[in-house]
């Protein structure tokens, strides 16, 4: 990412591509990079040759992996104006979380092996698969965007699909960033974003709602109150965390 920013202050926009990676963490700490230079940064990232995750549309069996997209602009809010989103109808860690908790999950997170939705999370780890984002059949679109991960991150960048037989990770990467300041005056656009955001956080409430968030609202406002009262970690997951690494390869909920 930091080689693309310098690249866009020259050419204005620039691309870039990784391939072999391993796991990349929280996708957003790379667009959110070139929002402070003043930049918009988009970052996808999808599982390449690893383990999948995701079923594609219409299927029962993981062919895909969870493959986020994220992208931050520049403004004069004071949370961060950005998306970051995996293309799967969840995130897996949050299945392994439920497990950890002993809850069920929302029916359209997972199908069971024979294809079947269930509410059971444990049913994921038995040869089952995290659903596309949007769930209904009337939603193909968004579940879409996946494969779209998959063109950037998987075969723009020469890694390939499917899974490498090793089983190593074997992710790929692709970001882009443009150079507000090329097509306007960098004050005037980050100006006008946050009042985007504010008069969309003027609009009143529907029936039950709390009042509309602009992106990367509620991410900032839940950091600010973690900071102050901490973390709950349920006693699975503490105990899974206090006995690594002598019990297994990778932390727990690595996903």
């Amino acid at each position: 990412m930091a080689l693309t920013i310098e690249k866009a202050r020259t050419a204005n926009v620039a691309a870039c591509t990784v391939f072999r990676q391993s796991h990349v963490g929280r996708l957003a700490a790379y667009p959110m990079m070139a929002m402070r230079e003043g930049m918009i940064g988009l970052a996808t990232a999808d599982s390449g040759r690893s383990p999948k995750h995701v079923a594609p549309f219409g299927g029962r069996e993981a062919r895909l992996g969870t493959n986020p997209i994220s992208i931050a602009v520049p403004s004069d809010l004071e949370a961060p104006f950005y998306l970051d989103l995996a293309t799967s109808a969840v995130a897996a860690g949050k299945i392994q979380l439920a497990v950890s908790r002993g809850e069920e999950i929302p029916t359209g997170w997972i199908v069971d092996s024979e294809g079947r939705q269930t509410t059971d999370p444990k049913a994921f780890r038995k040869g089952g698969a995290l659903l596309p984002l949007g769930g209904a059949p009337r939603v193909t679109r968004a579940a879409a965007s996946l494969l779209i991960v998959e063109v950037l991150c998987g075969l723009l960048t020469g890694l390939g699909f499917g899974v490498e037989p090793t089983g190593r990770h074997n992710d790929g990467c692709f970001m882009a960033v443009f150079n507000v300041a090329a097509f306007r005056p960098l004050k005037d656009f980050k100006k006008e974003v946050a009042e985007f955001a504010r008069y969309l956080k003027a609009t009143p409430p529907s029936e039950g709602s709390s009042g509309v968030f602009y992106p990367g609202e509620v991410e900032h406002i839940r950091e600010q109150q973690r900071r102050k009262s901490g973390i709950d970690v349920e006693d699975a997951t503490w105990d899974s965390y206090a006995r690594w690494p002598s019990t297994t390869n990778s932390p727990p909920n690595s996903n």
